[in-house]
C-alpha cells in the first residue's frame, strides 16, 4: 500500500490529540501511538524523530524505514480509520530494518491494530 501525501499528519493538534486521548505502547526502538476516529477517510500517519535519535542523515533514513513499515503492513489493518504516530527512540537509528520491523509489529499487536500472528 502506497501512502498518499494526504495521509500524513501535519497539524500539531492532531499529534496532541493522539498523545492525550489515544493509546501508546513503548518498545525498544519505537513508541507506537494510535487513536481510532470514525470521521477519518483513511489512515493518517505521523513520524517523530528527534535530534536524540541521531544526525540529520540518520533521522532521514529512520523516517524512510518507518514509512516503509507502515506501507508494508497497513493493508493488514482491520480498521484504517485511525491516527497512527510512530516515535523513534534514541538508538533506533543504529538498529537494522528487521529489528525495527519486529519491534514495530510487536507494538502494533499489543495495541490491537494488527491481528495476532
Amino acid at each position: 500500500m502506497r501512502l498518499p501525501r494526504k495521509s500524513s499528519m501535519r497539524d500539531r493538534a492532531d499529534f496532541l490529540r493522539v498523545k492525550t486521548t489515544g493509546q501508546a505502547k513503548a518498545g525498544r526502538f519505537v513508541v507506537l501511538s494510535t487513536l481510532a476516529d470514525s470521521k477519518l477517510g483513511g489512515l493518517r500517519t505521523g513520524f517523530i524523530t528527534t535530534k536524540r535519535c541521531g544526525k540529520a542523515h540518520e533521522r532521514n533514513l529512520l523516517r524512510r524505514r518507518l514509512r516503509a513499515l507502515v506501507q508494508k503492513h497497513a493493508e493488514k489493518f482491520p480498521d484504517l480509520q485511525r491516527y497512527l504516530v510512530t516515535i523513534a527512540r534514541p538508538g533506533s537509528a543504529k538498529a537494522s530494518f528487521e529489528e525495527l520491523e519486529t519491534d514495530w509489529l510487536k507494538q502494533a499487536v499489543r495495541l490491537n491494530i494488527l491481528p495476532r500472528a
